[in-house]
């Protein structure tokens, strides 16, 4: 807890130095935005899937759950039928056949014809994952030990995102509920556009998420990984995530927060907020990896 207090009030002090003034731009939004895509205390379920690739992943475990389901059943009733119908007062004397070809059969046939129907769908969601479409926004992330920067090449914007200690969610417009989620700043992109993200790291290998966006991408020093999402229309709000890959002592402390706003709210958040971000140019804090080390 201590370790946990100490790296969040560095990061807190780090992050206002460096985007005071940009902060203060993203926290506008924050105002008349609902928070859609969070994890739910107790909840077994996904988040609501707002892109078309999240909904795939959604209907393909649909899918795959009413399969083995059937599966199941199947055996077990089956089971249920040899303990049954083989039992010693049943069956007083055994067979002695060893093979059964027909049987043997049916057992490789059947699920090949399963797999087939499961690769049928899954494959194409896959490829869709996989094929990156012409960008309408280009965004860069990379994971340092321990948060994200942001970059957007396009308009010379950059910017690091900072866990929200638990003191102050409330200032940012967040309750209490989402600590360990929100952070100081948020990567801000418009609905109804794609948006493509490179992915990469300065340190160890991290990993970029979205739940709700169905993306998840390990970001690997001195690589460049891409991955893409379109938040459908209407589907405006606060959206969060958290890295995905074990990366050190405080790899619970570097969270994601996207906002999803209207393309006319995002244009309006690039001329207001260029000047405030442009090119801030900043590292891992040197402090952060001290902290840790205690």
């Amino acid at each position: 807890m201590a370790l946990r207090t100490k790296m969040s009030g560095l990061c807190a002090a780090f992050a206002a130095t460096t985007l005071v003034a940009g902060t203060a731009g993203a926290q506008s939004l924050r105002d008349g935005l609902e928070v859609i895509g969070a994890p739910v205390p107790g909840g077994i379920g996904m988040q609501p899937g707002v892109t078309e690739v999240a909904q795939d992943i959604r209907m393909l475990d649909s899918l795959l759950l009413v399969i083995i389901t059937a599966i199941v059943l199947f055996v077990t009733a089956l089971l249920a039928y040899t303990i049954i119908r083989h039992r010693r007062a049943a069956n007083p004397e055994p067979a002695t056949f060893t093979h059964n070809r027909r049987i043997e059969i049916i057992w490789t046939a059947v699920p090949l014809v399963i797999l087939f129907v499961i690769g049928g769908f899954s494959l194409p969601v896959l490829f869709k994952q996989q094929t990156i479409p012409e960008a309408d926004v280009l965004i860069k992330a990379t994971g340092y030990q321990w948060y994200w920067g942001y970059e957007y090449p396009e308009h010379d914007i950059a910017f690091d995102s900072f866990m929200l200690t638990e003191d102050e969610l409330e200032e940012f417009g967040y309750t209490q509920d989402e600590y360990l989620l929100a952070t100081d700043t948020a990567m801000v992109v418009p609905t109804g556009q794609t948006v493509v993200m490179q992915i990469t790291a300065a340190d160890v290998i991290h990993s970029w998420t979205i739940p709700a966006f169905g993306v998840k991408q390990d970001g690997v020093p001195g690589r460049l990984a891409e991955l893409w999402f379109e938040v459908d229309p209407g589907q405006e709000g606060i959206y969060f995530g958290q890295c995905s890959e074990l990366c050190g002592v405080a790899h619970a402390f570097m969270p994601i927060t996207v906002y999803a706003v209207t393309p006319e709210e995002y244009e309006m958040w690039l001329a207001g907020d260029i000047e405030t971000f442009a090119s801030t140019g900043t590292t891992a804090p040197r402090t952060i990896e001290l902290a840790a080390a205690e």
